[in-house]
């Protein structure tokens, strides 16, 4: 009997033992196959991690090369690249030959006469002043030329609502103002006319001041009519000066009556001496730069004025050696 139940008893052991036995080969299974799967998966995270890393050097050397590449264009291909959408609608201008400004009277573009000639040592300063800045493009352009010139900006219109916005951005500006001329049919809205009144000249002025509240110069846009009539300069110089504005006469017309206004207010008379691309073929416009920098040698200060055409930032951009010659300024220090 006793014999019996030593047997039953070893039967159960050995019937444990197996259970243990196959559940412990179960365990080892598992633990190998999740040491050997994670190992598999790291080495495969690890190749994945390398194959990612090599795509981005590859990458990055690529895009280091094509920098090299940029840097080493010439300035005269980049300002190219800059200027070759020129012609996309979105630029909402359809530029005009610089003649529109003048009046159609006139045979010549006249320097202001009877300026002293002075002899000095110092280098003779040449301002160059680019109207008819209307846009985003032609702020870069300008900009992309790293020459010291002075925007004078369009009051916004439809087309050009943006011209304050742009103008805030910039640390020095002028604004173009559109006057009455002889015969323009492109007029700008809201151009001041000789039949307006003091009350609403001064109210344009007043405007102008707060969509551009740093300006303290403004030119005329076109204004060869305007200019030309002492009653309609009077009310204008009177709305600028209590503005604290200065005018720049862009001499439209050699018919302009702004000298004898501002010696009547006890002001100094500035103008235009130059006008750069009257003509807009490149050759022309190096050829008023070149006059522009012997005036200023003569005089000690001259004034020129451009549009952002490509031709002549083009040329301005050529010009670079020729300035060698003057130094370059914002209109304030000629004024």
């Amino acid at each position: 009997m006793a014999k019996k139940k030593v047997d039953k008893k070893s039967k159960i052991l050995k019937y444990t033992a197996w259970v243990l036995a196959i559940i412990a080969l179960m365990l080892l299974s598992v633990v190998l196959g999740f040491y050997f799967g994670y190992g598999s998966a790291n080495s495969e995270v690890a190749q994945k991690e390398k194959t990612a890393t090599t795509k981005r050097l590859k990458a990055l050397e690529k895009i280091e090369k094509s920098l090299q590449k940029e840097t080493r264009k010439p300035i005269k291909a980049r300002l190219q690249e800059v200027l070759k959408n020129e012609t996309k609608i979105s630029d909402k201008i359809k530029y005009l030959s610089a003649v529109h400004e003048l009046d159609s009277s006139a045979t010549s573009f006249p320097i202001v006469s009877k300026r002293e000639i002075k002899l000095t040592t110092l280098k003779p300063r040449l301002a160059i002043i680019i109207d008819d800045v209307s846009t985003k493009r032609q702020v870069q352009r300008i900009n992309a030329l790293h020459i010291t010139l002075t925007k004078s900006f369009l009051p916004p219109s439809h087309d050009r609502p943006n011209t304050p916005r742009l103008a805030k951005l910039e640390k020095f500006y002028m604004v173009h103002l559109p006057m009455e001329a002889q015969s323009f049919t492109a007029e700008e809205p809201y151009t001041l006319r000789v039949s307006d009144s003091k009350t609403n000249i001064f109210k344009r002025v007043q405007e102008i001041k707060k969509l551009f509240p740093k300006v303290h110069y403004i030119n005329n846009h076109t204004g060869s009519k305007f200019t030309a009539d002492e009653t309609a300069m009077n009310k204008l110089i009177y709305a600028l000066n209590k503005n604290k504005i200065h005018f720049i006469d862009s001499r439209t017309t050699a018919q302009t009556k702004a000298p004898k206004v501002m010696k009547s207010y006890g002001f100094k008379y500035v103008a235009r001496d130059v006008f750069l691309d009257h003509e807009m073929q490149k050759d022309y416009v190096i050829s008023q730069i070149k006059k522009a920098i012997q005036v200023a040698k003569k005089h000690g200060t001259a004034i020129a004025i451009g549009h952002p055409h490509p031709n002549t930032l083009q040329a301005l951009l050529e010009s670079k050696k020729l300035f060698d010659e003057v130094e370059l300024v914002q209109i304030d220090q000629i004024y």
